[in-house]
Formats: structure tokens, sequence, C-alpha cells
């Protein structure tokens, strides 16, 4: 549960921003994720053709259905921070957020989640690497 409740705060979400959140290019996505639990970290890498601006607001739908709380991010240059509380399974769960924006086609998420007494640290670099 904890790995999915980890994914789950630390996913694409992007709540509500007074200024436009970022869009970014559809198309094929390299994924680099370091999570640190407070043991080894563990690095994951994907490949994805997706729209990364669609998936935030499907992930954010599904933060919102789960009765996750997000309340107005802020903006400062190209850095988009949120913070995300939750209560899954009777866990309660916050997820800190700064999405850095390097461009349409690459940019950097460093969450910081706190969830049962644990604190896991995870960045996520993401760079369009083509057309599908």
């Amino acid at each position: 549960m904890r790995q999915l409740a980890a994914f789950v705060l630390a996913g694409l979400a992007m709540p509500a921003i007074a200024d436009d959140p970022p869009a970014f290019r559809q198309g094929m996505w390299e994924f680099n994720r370091t999570v640190d639990a407070g043991g080894m970290p563990q690095t994951m890498n994907t490949k994805q053709c997706v729209d990364p601006t669609e998936d935030m607001k499907k992930h954010n739908e599904m933060l919102t259905k789960a009765g996750c709380k997000m309340p107005a991010g802020t903006r400062s240059g190209n850095s988009y921070g949120f913070t995300i509380d939750c209560v899954m399974q009777g866990v309660t769960m916050q997820s800190k957020s700064v999405i850095t924006v390097e461009s349409d086609s690459a940019y950097r998420i460093d969450v910081e989640s706190q969830q049962g007494g644990k604190t896991t640290k995870e960045v996520l670099l993401a760079r369009r690497i083509g057309d599908c």
C-alpha cells in the first residue's frame, strides 16, 4: 500500500494555480524516477507515448475522487509548487511537490511525501524524446 500511496501522491498531479499550469507536448517521453524511502534509492526508467498535460488532468480527477485535498498551488518563474493531503485506508499522507519546467518538452518534479511516520523523497526527470 505504501508504494501505491507514494505513487498516487507523487504522480503527475497539478492542482489549480493562479497562473495557467504548464502545457507539455504529446509524444514519446522518457521518465527517470528515483525514489528514496530512507534506504537504498530505487531508480525506474520508462518510455511512453503520452500527453503529460492530459495525464496531469486525469490524475487530478482521480485524486479528487479519492477524497484528496489539493489547495491552490503557487508559481515562481518556471517552478510550480503544490501540496496534496489524503487519507487512504486510514493512513494520512501529505505530499509537497515542485515542478520545474524546462520547456514544453522537459520538466522535473521534486516530491517529499510523509505517510505513516515515514518520509519518501522522489525526483522525476521527464523529457520528450520524439514523436509516437
